[in-house]
């Protein structure tokens, strides 16, 4: 009997390259034009959402079914997240939170919608946010947007959010580090939630896929092997299963850091009082 390939879950988050483009230095820095499939699939997603909210957004009194998702998704940023949280001084900052909710959200769910094709080994897709350079990159972008928004709103003042106020000075010598140090340290954990639920989730799928077609091969060998096809028939259960767990946490996920996203923001413009 043939060996059988080993089964290798983290096959599908390997970046490899499609188109060999140009590739130029500035400033003693290499730029690669090169196509990869991490870069492809940003690139499909961009197109998605330039599509869909070509077709969606029409501004007719009676929306379509299209046009009233497109706005149901406005609301959970708008009346959900900014308003309940930062208030009415929030308005002006709903075009990023909302940018930043749809690209992780199209991002998540084409990772699961077509994570089909990266089961049991083949590479027919990729999942961009599994990728933690990419998850680090919009936080630390949204982070310190939000950190530097404070300097140019608030100047000096704002490194009072490091020390709180009442607090002796003794205790500030300690109190000033520890609050800094979680501050800085966001940007972390948004990368870290927003990669370590994509990457989990495809991994254990890709591990039940392998299962699925493994099993389903000892099992054409007849004989007492073929109750292996049990085993089998219950990993593409479970691959069912997963499936629909992951369409939940790929949209829970856009949430969350669009909520945290907000939680930040609202130190920055509501800093020193209430709303």
């Amino acid at each position: 009997m043939a060996q059988q390939p080993a089964i290798e879950p983290m096959h599908q988050f390997q970046i490899h390259q499609i188109w060999a483009g140009p590739k130029f230095d500035i400033g003693g820095l290499t730029f690669d034009m090169s196509i990869t499939n991490s870069v492809a699939s940003m690139i499909a997603g961009a197109v998605i959402l330039v599509l869909f909210f070509a077709l969606t957004a029409r501004g007719q009194i009676v929306p379509n079914r299209a046009q009233a998702l497109a706005e149901g998704l406005y609301s959970i940023v708008d009346k959900v997240l900014v308003g309940p949280i930062i208030g009415h001084h929030g308005k002006p900052y709903i075009p990023y939170l909302f940018t930043l909710f749809m690209v992780i959200l199209v991002l998540n769910l084409m990772g699961v919608v077509l994570s089909i094709g990266s089961l049991a080994g083949a590479t027919l897709t990729f999942t961009v946010t599994s990728q933690l350079a990419i998850t680090a990159t919009l936080a630390v972008l949204t982070f310190f947007s939000v950190f530097f928004l404070g300097f140019i709103k608030h100047g000096p003042k704002f490194l009072g959010l490091f020390a709180p106020s009442g607090m002796p000075l003794a205790l500030l010598v300690f109190m000033v580090p520890i609050e800094m140090i979680s501050y800085f340290v966001r940007p972390v954990t948004l990368a870290m939630r927003l990669f370590g639920n994509m990457l989990g989730g495809h991994v254990v799928m890709s591990l039940f896929g392998s299962f699925v077609i493994a099993l389903a091969i000892v099992g054409l060998s007849g004989g007492v092997a073929a109750l292996a096809f049990v085993p089998s028939v219950l990993s593409f259960g479970m691959i069912v299963a997963l499936t629909g767990l992951e369409l939940v946490v790929a949209i829970l996920q856009a949430f969350v850091f669009t909520a945290l996203a907000t939680v930040y923001l609202n130190e920055v413009v509501n800093f020193g009082h209430g709303h």
